[in-house]
């Protein structure tokens, strides 16, 4: 909402503030203020001139030579112009030599201002320049008498022809003011209006408040001898009111009705025109007028439209309606769309006679679906979708009457017709002073907190201990409301910073997000950086992943109204966006990445979908460059021994097809619970990813590390006795895993076992072409005394037969 610092002070008259404390003040006590924009920001050194003498131009045609009067003295300057309306005689906006005008004559504005310098025109000197309404930085929608081409003629107004020469032309013009722009929110309902503004700005400011003096006009004759009103969808229209004017003289408005419409962004058209939005801005409350005669049977029906009705609205434009869309309309036929737009059929025109006038309260929530049904959007639906106050319909509309007498634009019928079938009554809330300050932390008295009410009509009642709401302020409901508006007359920046009171003050993680955080630390230091990637994809990623037809992965939820086929599902594994943003950094020639990402994947229990989908967050490592598939086993292990997790693990191999075969395993715990995988990317979705290089990548299930996750940490006091190791050398099938071997160590080592690690890897020509031989170091201690030989031979006897079932035997030599 845009509205001129001179229309709040028409209301606030003692306000006086720089526009910067304007702008603050009002956002420090509720009505945010945007911004504004200085009328006169560019204009200096601007004053009344008076044209004696205009010669031409000794060596142009179209320039002539002016001699300009610029004080009462008579004191005369010379001006060199092409306009080609000036005059002798005339009074006109004068730049002198120094001074500044906002723009150029095509109306386009400079920033800071163009600064106007004595020099020559054609070897002619000129002091100074004389000012089109555009070099002033307005327009002609301010100011409609302005010359489409050519200087501001200020005598051919009747209010500025007796000016006197030398004042301050931008005073003069009234420029000397400031737009601004308001935020208001949708509970305010009542700041939709200017007067609810002045209201605000006059507390803020502890001001008087003067609103206009509305006084009910009209002849000895009653309105509703001309018109009949029914309102048949009560549901829809809380009040409709109507009343008649005739004899209509269609003018222009008055200038400084003009330029507040132009200000708040509406184009002034004329007097009818222009009084029903300026009503409009004035109290929040749309106004529309209807050509009496088109109106058939004399008679107003509120209800709602036909299944496949059409009807063409004022914009010439056919629009299909239903039943959901309210309706105006007369005996015969519909003739404006409730709360929108008017019809064609009902318009006035410039020979109109009689004008009906209405003022309305619909529903806002209709009125909003009804535009987007129909492809509309206009001022008045733009108010009305808000939820209007029905009480203030017929001061607006006694408001609108008084400005067509004011005005001379018609002469209104007597009376009314009012259908307001439920009327809205005040709504009374308790006050508690002591909660109050409680719920603020400040200490206030009653008397204060009652003086705030008043500022803004809150009428309080401290015998009861209730505040009176009048029906326009939908937002204060109960005390929480009424402590909002001691806060805010208080001043927030005056309430003292406190923690909150109760037995619980201090905040903390969830588990699982602690998990996370020690998952982060780890990969972070393994030189991992953080990724997002969306949750939507396109199911063609299935098929870049190389996932068959029948996989559980394709099962995914779609998008009911998705952007587009790109986001149009909720993905099932975080793997495409791992790749993407992988292929992203290797096509901008980054050489190595690691990235990481804790993402949510969407599993469906069921489609088509009968309850919410599964939520599992996953840790996902894409890598490339420097670094293997074992530096990743690696850093997940690390993983798992920060969490608590009994290492080692297995690694089971699984046939992913979105990953190398013979390079990609399953991680299981000793549990026997799987907790994610990792592996190098299949060359075929590596090229479907532009990823000239070899990826690898790993997936954990962050749920089952948090199940599993250990921090019991307990103490074991130093090794008494001294440790026995045992070197072997085996030789076995290529086929057979290291994980298979290191299980049967492990199983088979019971309680004498320490550990183990493999320090050698062998195929050559010393054993067979299909086998390769693995050597371990095992190191065996007991607690409780210094172990023999035969107490090792026993254990490593059991260790080699069990390995001999895998079909690993002693390497010989």
């Amino acid at each position: 909402m845009n509205t001129p610092l001179s229309w709040i002070k028409a209301y606030v008259p003692e306000l006086e503030c720089t526009e910067q404390e304007y702008m603050d003040a009002m956002t420090m006590s509720g009505t945010k203020v945007e911004g504004y924009e200085k009328f006169d920001a560019d204009l200096d050194k601007i004053i009344v001139g008076e044209i004696k003498k205009i010669e031409k131009h000794p060596d142009a045609d179209k320039l002539v030579v002016c001699q300009v009067a610029i004080d009462e003295e008579g004191t005369t300057t010379q001006i060199v112009t092409g306009a080609p309306n000036v005059k002798e005689g005339q009074k006109v906006p004068v730049v002198l030599d120094g001074g500044r005008v906002a723009g150029g004559h095509d109306g386009k504005k400079t920033p800071g201002g163009i600064k106007i310098k004595k020099g020559k025109l054609r070897g002619v000197e000129s002091n100074g320049m004389m000012c089109s309404i555009e070099e002033l930085g307005s327009s002609r929608d301010f100011y409609p008498d302005a010359a489409e081409d050519g200087i501001y003629i200020l005598s051919d107004n009747p209010e500025y022809k007796d000016a006197a020469v030398g004042s301050d032309a931008i005073t003069l013009l009234g420029l000397r003011d400031s737009n601004f722009e308001y935020e208001v929110t949708s509970n305010r309902v009542d700041c939709f209006g200017v007067i609810g503004i002045a209201r605000e700005a006059a507390a803020t400011f502890r001001k008087p408040f003067h609103p206009p003096v509305i006084k009910e006009v009209g002849n000895e004759e009653k309105t509703e001898d001309y018109i009949s009103v029914e309102i048949e969808a009560t549901d829809l229209c809380y009040r409709y009111v109507a009343r008649v004017v005739k004899n209509i003289k269609i003018a222009p408005s008055p200038e400084w009705m003009q330029r507040r419409l132009a200000a708040s962004g509406i184009r002034p058209i004329n007097n009818i025109v222009d009084i029903t939005n300026y009503v409009m801005e004035e109290y929040g409350q749309p106004m529309h007028a209807y050509d009496w005669q088109t109106i058939a049977g004399k008679k107003i029906v509120v209800k709602r439209a036909k299944d496949g009705e059409k009807f063409q609205t004022l914009d010439g434009q056919e629009r299909d309606l239903d039943e959901s869309v309210l309706m105006i309309c007369d005996g015969e036929k519909s003739v404006g769309v409730a709360g929108i737009m008017g019809g064609e059929n009902s318009k006035i025109t410039d020979d109109v006679q009689t004008m009906l006038f209405e003022a309305a309260c619909f529903d806002g929530t209709n009125i909003r679906l009804s535009g987007k049904k129909i492809g509309m959007r206009t001022d008045a639906q733009a108010k009305f979708e808000k939820g209007l106050d029905p009480e203030t319909t017929m001061e607006a509309m006694n408001r609108a009457c008084q400005l067509i007498e004011e005005l001379g634009a018609g002469e209104v019928i007597g009376g009314c017709v009012d259908v307001y079938p439920n009327k809205r009554e005040p709504l009374s809330v308790p006050y508690d002073v002591d909660k109050i300050n409680a719920l603020l932390g400040i200490d206030v008295s009653e008397e204060q907190m009652c003086e705030y009410w008043s500022m803004v009509d809150l009428a309080p009642d401290k015998e009861k201990k209730v505040v009176q709401i009048p029906t326009w302020r939908q937002d204060v409901l109960r005390l929480a409301d009424l402590a909002e508006e001691v806060a805010r007359f208080y001043g927030y920046d005056k309430i003292p910073t406190t923690l909150p009171s109760g037995e619980a003050t201090q905040g903390g993680v969830s588990y699982q997000t602690g998990i996370c955080q020690i998952a982060r630390n780890v990969v972070e230091q393994f030189g991992f950086s953080e990724g997002m990637t969306y949750s939507f994809e396109s199911p063609k990623v299935f098929d870049k992943l190389l996932i068959p037809q029948d996989s559980k992965l394709r099962e995914a939820v779609e998008i009911s109204n998705p952007l587009g086929v790109d986001y149009s599902i909720m993905r099932t594994t975080p793997l495409n966006g791992m790749l993407t943003s992988l292929a992203t950094n290797f096509n901008h020639r980054n050489k190595d990445v690691r990235l990481y990402e804790l993402a949510n994947v969407y599993l469906p229990k069921s489609l088509p979908l009968e309850e919410l989908p599964e939520e599992k967050m996953m840790l996902t490592l894409g890598m490339y460059g420097e670094g293997d598939f074992f530096d990743l086993k690696g850093c997940v292990e690390v993983i798992l021994d920060k969490l608590g997790i009994r290492i080692p693990v297995s690694y089971k191999p699984e046939e992913r097809p979105y990953l190398h075969p013979g390079r990609q395993a399953d991680i299981i715990l000793m549990s026997g619970e799987t907790v994610g995988y990792l592996g190098e990317i299949h060359p075929e979705v590596a090229d479907n990813y532009d990823l000239g290089t070899k990826t690898y990548v790993a997936l954990l299930d962050v749920a089952v590390l948090a199940d599993k996750a250990d921090f019991d940490i307990k103490y074991k006091g130093v090794a008494k006795f001294p440790a026995v190791t045992r070197d072997i050398s085996l030789v076995m099938k290529k086929t057979v895993l290291a994980g298979q071997v290191e299980e049967v160590i492990r199983k088979s080592g019971g309680k004498l076992l320490e550990n183990y690690h493999l320090f050698d890897i062998y195929e050559g020509d010393n054993v067979g072409k299909d086998e390769k031989s693995l050597a371990y170091s095992i190191r065996f201690r007991a607690k409780d005394r210094t172990l023999e030989d035969k107490d090792i031979t026993v254990v490593m006897d059991k260790i080699l037969s069990n390995l001999e079932t895998l079909g690993v035997s002693l390497r010989q030599s």
